[in-house]
């Protein structure tokens, strides 16, 4: 769990950077995210901007873009959408990390997949999640939110108690820092323990 705060949180500052200049990602997922090198200790990559777009403020998207396992399900009933997919693929994401598993998944069956996405709710097996913390699952619960208005915000993933619990001198940096260039990211950016 502490591994997959780290990079989660990792993942979160470079999105809460991309968005910062109006880039949308629309395709988080494992395989777009590179590790540095083979330890523990690894810094992230975020990779393939081939399907990332740049939406202006108040602006929606409406192609249907995505890994459909990753993808969200505003995009998948064809609804006007924003930056938000991008928060629910790092929910995914997270699930993954924490249980080893996908929480839409069907192996015969894409429709299937695009189904459970979009109207069943997030299962939380007891055994897979009986050994995790409850900021865990209320992380990936506020980020797996159907309607993207209900979904956490980027500043609101980077400063959850799930990630304050394994972070807590970013969250003491991030309340001693002032940016004198206007931009918060320096404040999200991450910071050793």
């Amino acid at each position: 769990e502490p591994r997959a705060a780290e990079i989660i949180h990792k993942l979160s500052a470079a999105i809460y950077f991309i968005h910062s200049f109006g880039i949308v990602h629309r395709d988080l997922k494992p395989e777009n995210i590179l590790m540095t090198d083979s330890t523990d200790k690894a810094d992230i990559r975020l990779l393939d901007f081939g399907l990332s777009k740049i939406i202006g403020p108040g602006e929606k998207c409406t192609e249907p873009y995505g890994t459909l396992s990753y993808v969200a399900p505003e995009v998948l009933i064809e609804k006007p959408y924003d930056q938000r997919v991008d928060l629910w693929s790092i929910g995914i994401i997270t699930y993954l990390l924490l249980c080893g598993c996908l929480p839409f998944d069907d192996e015969h069956s894409e429709k299937e997949i695009a189904r459970q996405t979009i109207h069943d709710p997030v299962p939380y097996h007891p055994s897979l999640w009986k050994k995790l913390s409850k900021e865990s699952r209320d992380f990936v619960n506020k980020l797996l939110q159907k309607d993207p208005e209900k979904r956490m915000t980027i500043k609101q993933i980077l400063e959850h108690e799930w990630i304050k619990k394994y972070y807590t001198k970013v969250t003491e940096e991030r309340k001693k820092s002032v940016d004198i260039s206007g931009s918060s990211f320096k404040l999200y950016a991450s910071v050793n323990n």
